[in-house]
């Protein structure tokens, strides 16, 4: 698979004051407080029933600003949410749009980009836009299928505010099972100590050239729905066998 950047507009929270990194660490399902700057962390922002309001990336700037990143159309209902319990809390939130540059199919870090996806060492994002000529400029159905082929949801695509962490596969990188109490918490807790499976979950496939979002696909003996395609590559959410 071969290297390529391509540009994506993000939606960017910028949370900044004395209370910010404490204020996040009790809001966000990963470990905020012990993040160190320029670290990057990826995280889910719940309801307090458990159910999904957005996927989030936060970056500590410095002691008292960090940035959440996430999907363009998504930040708005990320600072509605934040804003609900921010009372009396030493910390200013304000939302932006901006243009980044994806890498992907990295075989090397790149200079100045932080992890994206999972963080397995082939997918860099830069803030702002750039270019190297070493690196050739993709399209975005190279961009979709890169992501799906990583098994990366989007949110409101692959994943919605009715969906639970359990049938994300993002529970591995984005929660922390140490970092104390947050809202949503008492789902994720359970069902991870109980080993429970989610009703549906969401998987990567292969599926058959001309198969739709929406299309009904089955895998040995379970069905599962398609929420992402491109060519033969496909998320699809599976139901419990």
């Amino acid at each position: 698979m071969t290297t390529f950047w391509v540009r994506l507009q993000r939606d960017v929270i910028t949370a900044q004051g004395a209370d910010a990194r404490t204020y996040l660490h009790s809001q966000l399902s990963q470990d905020i407080a012990s993040m160190r700057v320029d670290e990057t962390r990826q995280s889910l922002l719940l309801q307090p029933t458990g159910k999904i309001c957005g996927i989030v990336r936060v970056t500590c700037v410095d002691g008292e600003t960090f940035l959440l990143d996430c999907d363009s159309g998504t930040g708005e209902a990320v600072l509605v949410r934040l804003n609900r319990f921010k009372i009396r809390v030493k910390a200013e939130l304000s939302l932006g749009q901006e243009t980044w540059t994806a890498v992907r199919n990295a075989t090397a870090p790149v200079n100045g980009a932080i992890p994206a996806w999972n963080g397995d060492g082939s997918a860099w994002d830069i803030r702002g836009e750039w270019s190297d000529t070493s690196i050739a400029q993709g399209t975005q159905d190279d961009f979709e299928t890169a992501r799906i082929r990583s098994s990366w949801p989007v949110m409101n695509v692959d994943v919605t505010e009715s969906s639970i962490p359990a049938e994300t596969g993002l529970i591995d990188f984005a929660v922390n099972f140490t970092k104390g109490c947050y809202p949503g918490q008492e789902l994720v807790e359970r069902m991870d100590s109980r080993s429970a499976v989610a009703p549906r979950q969401l998987r990567y496939t292969t599926v058959e050239q001309g198969t739709l979002v929406g299309q009904e696909v089955r895998v040995e003996d379970r069905i599962g729905v398609v929420t992402s395609v491109y060519g033969c590559h496909a998320l699809a959410l599976f139901r419990r066998a």
